[in-house]
């Protein structure tokens, strides 16, 4: 996703210095070209030879270390001119305070400051050390300056305290990265609204209906959204998946409460895609305890009763503009069921697939839909839900 980005790293003197090896071989494997500045006291707790093998380009450490091959180069400014991304971490006291303050006195502090791209800090450190209140009011500076804080983690630090510190994990870092620069931002000033996930309906306090939907599509949607540049509010059921970065979550349960949840946010969003698996049918009572079983006799039917059709309410209340996007899952006579859902439900677009396709469906990484519109369908092949996403993105721009 970063293929022809130039992000640079810059790595401070901190203990967490080490995972930043994890982190240069992530992007390298996300296809960016990556460029690493080491602050001297960064040298002792991991070799610049170590980031040299895995980016396969030349580490700067001095300031005074240009490339004999090509004296015009100026490395401290055509480094930072030339990044897409520049993230620097772990990033101790002494770096923030200099970036804050304007000080360029080593290599990373100099190559900052000439910078046009979006410089991300993660601050790692003592808990003690971060919460100095010169060290947060430096952090409150480059907040104002533009420049984007990663918030460090919680938990047991190597000096031997616990609190608020930890560098995060090098999953987290990169997905930073790829919220600033995998994409153009041509969702800009856009509110996505974006349901994913099964619910969950109670029978009693132990038992609930559901289905197999693990929210993966819809989390790639947000996600994507989210790196193109949208504001993005994710109404959530039940899953066992992260936030992505650059995403506001609203955790639900039931079709009522994710109703509730997107009803109220369609107000202000001007695209809205509804992949959520959200229940045709819930119990019509919830028994107040839990059921037991009679005797011999087994509990043979449930009466249910029809949820709120969440995309049928949205859609016959869409605003002039506002994008309105459906899911539909069927195991039968497809594009025919799902053309009818577009037209039933008042939406702009319907993405179609099938539960009987191989690499389709629900707790895969992968999806195959056709995107149905009022002007046609566009059948996409094999792909991963990221790249179904960009591909759902591309078709609402050009409604």
């Amino acid at each position: 996703m970063l293929t022809g980005k130039n992000i640079l790293l810059g790595v401070s003197g901190g203990i967490a210095a080490y995972k930043m090896a994890d982190v240069a071989s992530m992007l390298v494997k996300q296809h960016a070209d990556v460029h690493v500045v080491m602050t001297e006291a960064a040298t002792h707790f991991i070799t610049p030879e170590t980031f040299k093998v895995l980016t396969k380009n030349k580490v700067y450490v001095d300031v005074f270390d240009e490339p004999s091959d090509d004296p015009t180069c100026v490395p401290h400014i055509q480094l930072g001119r030339s990044a897409d991304c520049i993230l620097i971490a772990p990033a101790t006291a002494d770096i923030i305070g200099k970036i804050a303050n304007g000080i360029a006195d080593d290599m990373l502090s100099t190559v900052v400051l000439p910078a046009g791209c979006p410089v991300l800090i993660a601050p790692s450190m003592n808990v003690y050390m971060l919460e100095n209140p010169i060290v947060q009011d430096n952090i409150r500076k480059l907040k104002d300056f533009g420049y984007k804080i990663i918030e460090p983690a919680l938990g047991h630090l190597a000096c031997g305290y616990d609190g608020k510190g930890k560098l995060p994990a090098p999953e987290k870092l990169v997905e930073c990265v790829l919220l600033e620069a995998a994409k153009e931002k041509d969702l800009a000033g856009k509110k996505v609204l974006v349901d994913a996930g099964p619910t969950e309906e109670a029978i009693d306090p132990v038992r609930f209906i559901t289905n197999h939907s693990s929210g993966k599509m819809g989390y790639s949607v947000a996600r994507v959204a989210a790196m193109r540049g949208a504001e993005v509010v994710l109404v959530s059921g039940p899953t066992n998946l992260g936030t992505p970065e650059g995403v506001q979550r609203i955790d639900v349960i039931s079709a009522e409460d994710m109703y509730q949840a997107m009803v109220k946010e369609a107000e202000t969003a001007d695209i809205i895609v509804m992949s959520a698996a959200v229940a045709d049918y819930r119990p019509a009572t919830v028994a107040e305890n839990k059921i037991k079983k009679n005797g011999n006799e087994d509990m043979t039917s449930i009466p249910l009763t029809r949820t709120k059709d969440i995309l049928k309410t949205i859609g016959n209340s869409k605003r002039e503009g506002q994008i309105i996007v459906g899911f539909s899952m069927e195991t039968e006579n497809l594009i025919e069921n799902s053309r009818k859902k577009l037209d039933s439900k008042n939406a702009d677009m319907i993405c179609a697939n099938s539960l009987t396709t191989e690499g389709a469906g629900y707790k895969v990484d992968t999806n195959i839909v056709t995107l149905i519109t009022r002007a046609g369908t566009d059948s996409l092949p094999l792909m991963s839900k990221d790249e179904v996403a960009d591909k759902i993105f591309d078709k609402i721009k050009e409604l």
